[in-house]
C-alpha cells in the first residue's frame, strides 16, 4: 500500500531523530484523514524513538482498532509494550507475545517478529530454549540482518549456550562492526582471557574505541587496562630499591660478616646500569612498543586520575629512595635503612587493595 507523501516525509524525519517536527506533520496527516492506519503506525514510532511508551501504546490502539492484523501496527505495539515501564513486567511480555503471534500467523516468515518475540521470551527462564530456536529461526528468515543476530546472542546468552552467543557476536561485528555492545562483548572476553597482559587488554580496548569512541563500557575498560599498566612500574622502583639494598648490604646475615662501608664509588655507579634496564626493558621499552591510542590514553589517564598518580607518585619516591641509598657515600646504615622501609611501606600498604581503582 501506498503511504501519503505526508508520512513518508515524516518517517524521514523520524530517522533524523527529528521528533517533534515528524509528530507534527502525522498529526495534520491524521486531522485530514483518521483512517490512514500508516501514519497512526508512523506516529507510534515516533513516539517510542522519542520514549513515549504510554502516548504509543495508545496511538497503535487506535492503529489496531481500525486494522487488527495490520503486521506494522502489531509489532510497533510490541516494540512500545517492550518500553512500557508503567506496565507491570508480566502484562507487558503477555500483551507483546500476544501481538507477535499475532504477526507470526498473518506473516510466518517474518523474521523480525521472531527475533523480538525471541527478546521477550529469553527473560522466562522455562522459554529460554523456545527463545534460541525462535531467533535461530528469525536469522534464517533474514540472514542479513543485525536484530536477527543480536536476539540470537542474547537468547543464547540467557540459555547458556557459549558457543551459538560467541558465533552471532561476531555475525553481528560482520553485518555491523561499529555496534557497540557487541564491540563491548567481544573485547571483553577476549581481554578477559587468561594470560592476557595489560598491554593486550588496552589495546584491545583501545581498537574497540577506535570504531565506537562514544562507548562509555570500553572508555571504562580502557582506563582499567591502563591503570593495570601504570600499576606496574611501581613493581619496577621496588626492584630497584631492592639491588640498592643488595649493593648496601643494608641487612647484613648474622655471623656474616658485613660490607665495608661506604661503598666505592665504582659500585654505586655500577649498580645504575642494572637499575637502568631494569626501567628501559620494564617501562619504556614497553611503552614505545604500545599503540598510538593506548599511549594517549596513558597521559590522559594520569592527568584525570587521582589513584593513577598516585601510583606513578609511589613508583617516583621509591625510585628516590633507592638512589639516595645507593648514591650517597654512607659511612652507617641507620640512615639507608630508615629510607629503605620509607621506600618500601607506602607502595606495599596500597599495593594489594588498589586492583580496581582508576579515578
Amino acid at each position: 500500500m501506498t503511504s501519503h507523501p505526508a508520512v513518508e516525509q515524516a518517517d524521514a524525519l523520524i530517522d533524523l531523530k527529528r521528533y517533534d517536527q515528524a509528530a507534527a506533520l502525522l498529526g495534520r496527516r491524521l486531522a485530514q484523514d483518521p483512517e490512514d492506519i500508516r501514519a497512526w503506525v508512523k506516529l507510534g514510532r515516533c513516539q517510542v524513538a522519542a520514549g513515549q511508551a504510554e502516548q504509543a501504546l495508545a496511538t497503535l490502539g487506535e492503529a489496531l482498532r481500525r486494522a487488527p492484523e495490520d503486521i506494522g501496527a502489531l509489532y510497533m505495539y510490541a516494540q512500545a509494550l517492550r518500553r512500557a515501564s508503567h506496565l507491570e513486567q508480566a502484562e507487558r511480555w503477555r500483551k507483546a507475545e500476544d501481538a507477535l503471534r499475532q504477526v507470526l500467523r498473518v506473516d510466518p516468515r517474518n523474521g523480525f517478529a521472531h527475533a523480538l518475540l525471541a527478546e521477550f521470551l529469553m527473560y522466562y527462564p522455562t522459554r529460554r530454549a523456545e527463545a534460541v530456536e525462535l531467533a535461530r529461526e528469525a536469522v534464517r528468515l533474514a540472514p542479513e540482518s543485525v536484530e536477527a543476530y543480536e536476539a540470537l546472542w542474547r537468547s543464547a546468552g540467557a540459555a547458556q549456550d557459549v558457543e551459538t552467543y560467541r558465533w552471532a557476536l561476531r555475525e553481528v561485528l560482520r553485518l555491523d562492526p561499529t555496534n557497540g555492545q557487541a564491540l563491548y562483548l567481544v573485547s571483553s572476553q577476549e581481554a578477559d582471557k587468561p594470560g592476557t597482559t595489560a598491554a593486550r587488554a588496552a589495546e584491545v580496548y583501545a581498537d574497540a574505541l577506535a570504531a565506537v569512541p562514544d562507548s562509555p563500557g570500553l572508555r571504562r575498560d580502557l582506563d582499567r587496562a591502563t591503570y593495570r599498566l601504570l600499576r606496574g612500574t611501581r613493581w619496577l622502583a621496588l626492584i630497584c630499591l631492592a639491588a640498592a639494598g643488595v649493593m648496601v648490604d643494608l641487612f647484613p646475615q648474622e655471623g656474616e660478616e658485613a660490607r665495608d662501608l661506604p661503598v666505592p664509588l665504582g659500585n654505586r655507579l655500577w649498580v645504575l646500569v642494572p637499575m637502568a634496564a631494569v626501567w628501559a626493558f620494564g617501562a619504556w621499552r614497553r611503552y614505545r612498543g604500545l599503540r598510538a591510542g593506548v599511549r594517549l590514553n596513558v597521559r590522559s589517564l594520569v592527568r584525570r586520575g587521582r589513584w593513577a598518580r598516585v601510583v606513578l607518585g609511589q613508583a617516583a619516591w621509591a625510585m628516590l629512595c633507592a638512589l639516595v641509598i645507593s648514591q650517597v657515600p654512607w659511612t652507617g646504615r641507620t640512615v639507608p635503612q630508615i629510607l629503605f622501609w620509607a621506600g618500601l611501606v607506602p607502595t606495599l600498604a596500597t599495593i594489594w587493595f588498589d586492583r580496581k581503582k582508576t579515578s
